[in-house]
């Protein structure tokens, strides 16, 4: 089981957002701070990012900059009167509650050119600028499916690939051959009544060394994360689904739907029904674009 693209899939809603940005001479686009991630690509020329509590940051042609939190900053000119192009787009998040790996990212992840580039992602950026630049049949679903693509590349470039990052907590969690062991088991049968001594033993380590191990890392003892995957596997297919509350329940782990949905408000803070209801009354994404002066 592929946990990051797990928690993506389930914490995610609405549909993306992208557009092509020209600017040229003396710009400044500011972007609010909004419940989603946001990202920047600079495909031509360059450009200086400014956002509260982190250094500005100058941006070339090839750059990547995401804001895993939708933290408001502003993209403006370096002085050069040259032109640039940018690739910006968003992702909406479940805004009750955020999966702890998305927040153990740091405000800012910039993701620098180098020699040979990011093939995966210039292939993606590629397929991507084509379809927003001149849209063929088929692009209102090509679009989002590219955009999803591309934040599950940018993500794993960074967890995987930067040399100079410091993996810590749910980052860390994902590369280590015990937590991640269990945290894949989890995912893959969240249903499954697993026991701290089973995941245990599934990693190779006693309950006590194991327990230890994966609450230091993932941030929750092991039983606590799968009660909060199995609610947030669940308000997936509350937004997503019209399966009955019985059915969403089985699918979680749950017998009883009273306990399912004591669970669910526990967790949620409100009932099933009515997080349903909120949810697929408002499913689509605002557009992430920026104010331009």
């Amino acid at each position: 089981m592929d946990v990051l693209s797990d928690v993506i899939g389930a914490v995610r809603t609405g549909r993306p957002f992208a557009n092509r940005e020209d600017r040229q001479g003396t710009w400044r686009t500011d972007f609010a701070a909004f419940a989603g991630i946001g990202f920047h690509l600079v495909l031509e020329g360059s450009c200086r990012m400014v956002a509260p509590g982190t250094a500005p940051l100058v941006l070339h042609a090839g750059d990547v900059v995401l804001t895993p939190r939708g933290t408001a900053h502003a993209l403006t000119d370096t002085g050069l009167d040259e032109p640039t192009q940018l690739l910006c787009g968003a992702y909406q998040l479940d805004r009750t509650r955020s999966h702890p790996l998305l927040t153990d990212l740091p405000e800012v992840i910039h993701l620098r050119a180098r020699a040979g580039g990011h093939p995966a992602v210039a292939a993606v950026v590629g397929l991507l600028g084509g379809e927003l630049t001149s849209p063929g049949l088929g692009a209102d679903a090509a679009i989002p499916s590219l955009l999803d693509l591309l934040l599950l590349f940018l993500l794993r470039e960074w967890l995987t690939e930067e040399p100079d990052r410091d993996a810590s907590g749910w980052c860390a969690a994902l590369t280590d051959p015990v937590a991640g062991a269990a945290l894949r088991c989890i995912h893959a049968d969240p249903v499954r009544p697993w026991t701290v001594e089973e995941l245990g033993a599934r990693a190779g380590l006693s309950r006590a060394a194991f327990s230890r191990r994966f609450t230091a890392l993932v941030g929750q003892p092991p039983m606590a994360y799968l009660t909060y995957w199995r609610l947030t596997v669940a308000a997936r297919l509350l937004r997503e689904t019209d399966l009955a509350l019985p059915s969403v329940a089985q699918r979680c782990g749950y017998t009883s739907p009273f306990a399912f949905a004591t669970a669910f408000k526990r967790e949620h803070g409100v009932s099933p029904g009515r997080y349903r209801s909120r949810h697929q009354a408002d499913d689509d994404i605002q557009e992430w674009s920026g104010s331009a002066r």
